[in-house]
């Protein structure tokens, strides 16, 4: 896709790489609290990186994981809408331990592969955010109790959510490493 030119929200067109204002604003937010976490998980070996410092059954490794997974679903989301993601409804047990599985570093992860696949997830999202035609697409949410029925998100409203569960987990990831050894992102 890079190097097409795309129409904007104004109905102007522009390549991705001159992309200014809300684009760009969302972009730069999203690079700042995904670098605050990967920072997080800096000289970190694999057994350390699946360790659980705080009362919480977090790990850095987890957090990246899901992070990863969270970003994945919610891009397809606007990309396919509800059919991307399984009504709660419909999951399985297997579903359920699957998204549970999200927050461990599991017997043969690597924070290595941990890391190199929210690169890929992060680059397919930045791509989509550079891309898509309107950030106003809007698509029905799939039924959860954690969504108000028959409500809908704009792409923006997606990337949004993806910018604060990153910032979040950013936040929670520096407890859990200065839990660790004392390491700080900030201070």
């Amino acid at each position: 896709m890079s190097g097409r030119t795309i129409e904007n929200e104004q109905g102007t067109t522009t390549s991705p790489a001159a992309l200014s204002g809300e684009r760009t604003d969302l972009l730069e937010m999203l690079a700042k609290h995904r670098h605050f976490l990967r920072f997080t998980t800096r000289d970190l070996t694999d057994e350390q990186a699946g360790l659980r410092t705080t009362a919480s059954a977090l790990c850095l490794g987890g957090l990246v994981k899901h992070v990863t997974a969270v970003e994945r679903n919610w891009a397809a989301f606007v990309v396919d809408g509800p059919s991307a993601m399984r009504d709660a409804d419909d999951m399985t047990e297997a579903d359920w331990q699957a998204r549970l599985d999200e927050f461990n570093m599991l017997p043969g992860d690597t924070l290595a592969g941990v890391l190199a696949a929210y690169d890929e997830v992060a680059a397919r999202t930045d791509e989509l955010v550079r891309t898509l035609p309107s950030l106003d697409a809007a698509q029905p949410l799939p039924q959860a109790p954690w969504f108000e029925p028959g409500a809908s998100w704009s792409a923006r409203r997606v990337m949004m959510h993806i910018i604060a569960e990153t910032a979040q987990h950013a936040g929670h990831a520096d407890i859990i490493r200065e839990s660790l050894d004392g390491a700080k992102s900030m201070g």
